[in-house]
């Protein structure tokens, strides 16, 4: 059975989603695991002096600790995220596969976090990046997707739309 350039992208373009998105949860959910089981809870380990350490912690916030004990206001915002991603998704069909790969890196992260908090009512939380008491606010691999992801995606429209204009299309 022979298929089209347009039949070809009905399915690559979710399957790229879907497969950076696994991509990341599996590297969240990894990380995660190895924290929990190799670092006492609010243990810190030095891995460049003290501008960055591994901190577990457990933080029932927003990315970057922000916010905590809304767990509920979290879930709601977390859903509508997903349906988002999966507006963002259909809107930017037969564009750049980029834009895919971008997405799927901010639905890996959302999934990871969103697991976590149904699963146990906070997200493990244990990149610590400062100088002595004057730090960034701990972080995962879920929290750093999402905010990568969401920066370059943003990054890519505004930068590609300029472009449009710019050759008139």
């Amino acid at each position: 059975m022979r298929t089209d350039a347009a039949g070809s992208t009905r399915w690559m373009e979710p399957l790229l989603l879907v497969a950076v998105a696994a991509v990341i949860f599996i590297a969240d959910q990894a990380t995660k695991a190895a924290v929990i089981s190799g670092i006492g809870l609010h243990e810190r380990v030095p891995v460049v002096d003290d501008l960055v350490q591994l901190w577990h912690v457990q933080n029932s916030g927003a990315a970057f600790s922000l916010f905590q004990g809304g767990t509920l206001l979290f879930l709601v915002v977390t859903v509508v995220a997903l349906g988002m991603i999966v507006y963002f998704h259909r809107q930017f069909r037969g564009r750049s596969p980029w834009l895919q790969v971008l997405l799927g890196v901010i639905l890996g992260g959302t999934a990871g976090n969103l697991v976590d908090r149904v699963r146990l009512g906070y997200v493990t939380d244990f990149v610590s990046v400062g100088v002595g008491e004057l730090r960034w606010p701990t972080f995962n691999v879920a929290d750093s997707s999402i905010v990568v992801g969401i920066g370059l995606l943003v990054a890519y429209l505004v930068l590609t739309d300029r472009r449009r204009e710019e050759v008139g299309a």
